[in-house]
């Protein structure tokens, strides 16, 4: 499929989703919205929960390359790992998708996309901060940045799901738990 009829597809279906709710969503709704037929939609993603996943996973990569950039606009790395979880948590607080989900206004059953079901998320979340640092810091231990990154993408994950304090101040303090542990 053109990739471009597959994105405009996932753009209706984070709009409809986020106004109605997943359960307020049909595939015919979203073919109507880009005016192609149902089995388009189908045809293109199997059923409705395989196209919120699609949806999920293609907002996590433009996601990550935002983290990417935070973390590349910093030479010292307690900054670098504060602009990364500050930009991830106010991305999160934006994102009307991600509000939708964590607000159960009819999204709720998209929730283990966050919680148990997380992996994919956490997974190359994890993978693409590894490969950022070590590339950027190729003094850091491997091992240990690959055991802090896990920990850090779920807390700040937590945080997002469960915001507690302000983006600056939780930024700061996992800057602070990397750096310790790291002995930056």
């Amino acid at each position: 499929m053109d990739r471009s009829l597959r994105d405009d597809l996932l753009d209706a279906a984070a709009e409809l989703i986020a106004q109605r709710g997943y359960k307020g969503v049909r595939m015919q709704d979203i073919a109507d919205a880009t005016g192609v037929s149902r089995q388009t939609v189908y045809n293109e993603f199997g059923d409705r929960m395989s196209l919120t996943q699609a949806l999920m996973l293609r907002d996590h990569e433009r996601y990550l390359d935002g983290v990417d950039d935070a973390l590349s606009s910093h030479d010292d790395l307690h900054e670098a790992v504060a602009a990364a979880v500050s930009f991830s948590l106010r991305t999160a607080a934006d994102d009307p998708l991600k509000k939708a989900i964590l607000t159960g206004t009819g999204s709720e059953d998209l929730l283990p996309l966050f919680t148990t079901q997380a992996e994919p998320i956490l997974f190359s979340a994890r993978s693409r901060i590894v490969e950022h640092a070590c590339r950027h810091w190729p003094q850091l231990d491997h091992q240990a940045v690959t055991e802090l990154a896990d920990a850090a993408v779920r807390l700040t994950l937590s945080h997002v799901i469960l915001p507690e304090g302000p983006p600056e101040a939780v930024a700061a303090l996992v800057a602070r738990i990397v750096t310790r542990y790291l002995g930056e």
